[in-house]
């Protein structure tokens, strides 16, 4: 895992995107992840261990704050990301048109969402989607649309990986569960992880109560983990 701390720079009114290069002396330009965090508000930091392991797989991984309360539901802001990523990568280092776009619990349901939706336009669309922690059975706030109901009755345009933590008490991993029979029917390309840990554990963290929040951690089962995690996003961008 890289140590250094991350970029951040503003991609839309003054919101804030952190840049997590790959290691120095890395081939370039590198594949590009963009990295969504769930519901909390912006929480870009809850995905910082995540990202930095991710970003010394050799990645450029972009993580951007949003806020889920907006009267949009953060749609705005979440599309305003993608759009920044894919203009700016190359001036980090990053290939953007090998970029993966990625999000853990809402943002994992908003990531796959986006990927797959049907009128999702060529400049939106990534060449890979990973879900991570997620459920996919409500409407999405990107495309309006339920990803499971889309892709119970179409293919996926792009691959997909899964991940869930088997102990997840926050979203059960049957949602996943759930996604990827019906990937399978339509066959659909994906590829499901589903690491002994739980919601907070797959992002490399664990949750704090009195915090409210999900913070780093030394705990070895909770990095390992976290590193498999990190790995899948690596697979999605054609790196192993």
């Amino acid at each position: 895992m890289t140590s250094a701390q991350p970029e951040a720079t503003p991609y839309a009114d003054g919101r804030l995107m952190d840049v997590h290069r790959p290691p120095a002396g890395t081939a370039g330009p590198a594949p590009v992840v963009l990295l969504w965090h769930g519901r909390g508000l912006d929480e870009r930091d809850v995905l910082r261990p995540l990202a930095r392991e991710a970003a010394g797989l050799g990645l450029l991984v972009l993580v951007p704050d949003w806020r889920s309360d907006r009267p949009d539901g953060g749609r705005a802001e979440l599309l305003a990301s993608l759009a920044h990523a894919r203009r700016t990568a190359a001036a980090y280092g990053g290939d953007p048109d090998r970029l993966v776009l990625a999000g853990w619990s809402l943002g994992g349901r908003e990531a796959i969402a986006v990927a797959t939706h049907p009128d999702t336009p060529a400049e939106r669309r990534p060449i890979a989607a990973v879900g991570i922690s997620s459920s996919y059975a409500r409407p999405a706030i990107t495309t309006g649309d339920a990803p499971l109901d889309l892709l119970a009755e179409q293919p996926s345009p792009v691959p997909l990986w899964l991940v869930h933590g088997t102990d997840d008490g926050v979203l059960d991993i049957e949602h996943t569960r759930r996604l990827s029979a019906a990937l399978t029917r339509q066959m659909s390309a994906v590829r499901v992880l589903e690491p002994a840990t739980d919601h907070a554990g797959v992002i490399m963290t664990v949750y704090d109560a009195e915090a409210d929040r999900c913070l780093p951690t030394t705990a070895e089962a909770v990095l390992r983990a976290g590193r498999r995690t990190a790995a899948v996003l690596a697979e999605a961008a054609g790196l192993s």
